[in-house]
């Protein structure tokens, strides 16, 4: 893998961004399926979890914010429950929403997945795909006018709900070409000449099958396919996603052509995958690498995001170790908090019991390995929180931790006991316990029941808090201070 493309890691300065499309609340309803209606011959869902992700063009933005660009969003919600809900996933991840409007008289469009054991069994689209207003169009486009002198690129996410109409689409082209910005863009629909303009598009190959009078039944096909499209939108380059096949990057009108093989260890769910792809080709392109080399590093980052659970996204570090050793990270239990989430729901909808824990984790001794097995064995799946750099500077003062979150994550993702993993940076879980509502929480003896951070949450809802007997004399603390008088004599 060429050199080149390490060089974005070891930049102090990220690419600014803006993303422009339609925004989609992405929620998920987990359960198990054991029994037939008695109103009618259709299988009754027994629900056991449910959780919220932002979706389309807010979930190219999350990839991007994953990644260390500083993300501005530009698009729009309805003023409803779930566009409050989805507007403030967005701004908790760190994403600029300042050009997010709310649509004057139309919902916030939302996809609701319903899986049961393990299995996507249906979806439900509530939306709205008429064109936008005309005093929601002046907006966007105000802001787009604003915003792009300010960006190093712009990604438009289509997905076909409205907001890139074509007055918005002719905007984001002609302000872009005044200030000499790339723009790219993932299409929707049968009609790409409204695309006209753009640098790049990077559709999949049914996606281009459906905008070309052109069957694809081979790379001939695709070729003439491609061509066909490049007379419509006169774009720099194409990228076409292939799934199991890779990507192909077709330049100078489709004369030049690049297959790049997929990079996926284990497929086990595409939704979003498109996102993270134009996220990180964005990212390369914006940043300075050629349509090749951006097409290379969006195809790891596929790679990556099609082994996780639900709409996800791509760490920079996940992207980096991949790059750098050719592998995912040490553990893939090591989890964001919305992927521990989605995580999670998918253990209860297969009826497994969810037990949690936190602590610092600092050294980890004899006392921790006993305590996390004792753990383990009140239920089937255990989470371990760990509290973050800060969080444990702020515990125990300026010398601590000895390792860092990532040492001590890695250390744990070791065990065989620990199923999952993600670190907290609030001094306490407690916000952490109320999103992920285990079945059981466990601290260890040296806490009296009440004393148990979480405890009202837990209970609230029927759960159950157990104490497990610690190991008396061991503490990382003691263990600190002993090696430091050792280091005096």
């Amino acid at each position: 893998m060429p050199e080149v493309l390490k060089k974005i890691f070891e930049s102090d300065r990220m690419p600014r961004v803006l993303v422009v499309g339609d925004i989609i609340l992405d929620e998920y309803i987990w359960g198990s399926v054991e029994r037939i209606s008695p109103e009618a011959p259709v299988k009754i869902l027994d629900s056991k979890a449910e959780n919220m992700v932002p979706g389309g063009a807010a979930n190219v933005a999350n990839n991007l914010a994953a990644m260390g660009c500083e993300t501005i969003l530009c698009g729009a919600v309805g003023r409803d429950e779930k566009g409050g809900k989805l507007l403030d996933l967005i701004k908790k991840i760190g994403i600029d929403c300042s050009g997010v409007l709310n649509f004057v008289q139309r919902p916030t469009t939302n996809k609701i997945r319903v899986i049961a054991h393990n299995q996507q069994i249906l979806r439900i689209d509530k939306e709205d795909r008429s064109p936008i207003q005309a005093e929601t169009e002046e907006k966007i486009i105000e802001f787009i006018h604003d915003t792009v002198p300010q960006v190093d690129g712009i990604i438009c996410s289509d997905y076909n709900k409205g907001i890139l109409a074509e007055n918005v689409l002719k905007a984001v082209i002609h302000r872009a070409r005044q200030h000499r910005k790339q723009v790219i863009l993932d299409p929707k629909g049968l009609d790409f000449s409204k695309y006209n303009g753009v640098h790049c598009i990077t559709p999949n190959e049914k996606e281009v099958e459906r905008a070309c009078p052109i069957k694809i039944q081979g790379e001939e096909d695709l070729e003439r396919a491609v061509q066909y499209l490049f007379g419509l939108i006169k774009a720099e380059a194409i990228l076409v996603t292939r799934g199991k096949d890779g990507m192909s990057l077709f330049e100078e009108g489709g004369k030049k052509s690049t297959k790049i093989d997929a990079d996926a260890r284990e497929v086990f769910d595409v939704t979003g995958a498109g996102d993270t792809t134009i996220a990180v080709f964005g990212m390369a392109l914006f940043y300075g690498f050629d349509y090749l080399n951006a097409a290379r590093l969006a195809n790891m980052a596929a790679g990556i995001v099609v082994g996780k659970v639900g709409t996800s996204v791509v760490t920079r570090e996940e992207l980096n170790l991949f790059l750098t050793e050719g592998k995912l990270l040490s553990s893939r239990n090591i989890l964001s908090q919305n992927e521990l989430q989605q995580v999670v729901c998918q253990a209860k909808s297969m009826g497994k019991k969810v037990v949690f824990t936190n602590g610092c984790f600092d050294i980890l001794h004899g006392g921790h390995i006993e305590f996390l097995q004792q753990a383990r064995s009140m239920g089937d799946f255990l989470v371990v929180g760990i509290n973050s750099d800060s969080s444990v500077k702020g515990l125990k003062g300026s010398g601590r931790p000895i390792k860092t979150q990532t040492e001590r994550a890695s250390i744990l993702a070791a065990l065989k006991y620990v199923d999952a993993i993600t670190i907290f940076s609030e001094p306490t879980p407690y916000k952490l316990i109320s999103e992920l509502k285990p079945d059981v929480l466990v601290k260890g003896s040296d806490y009296k029941v009440d004393e148990v951070v979480g405890k009202d949450i837990v209970e609230g809802y029927g759960g159950k808090v157990k104490l497990v007997q610690i190991v008396e004399g061991l503490s990382t603390t003691r263990l600190v201070e002993k090696i430091r008088n050792n280091n005096k004599t």
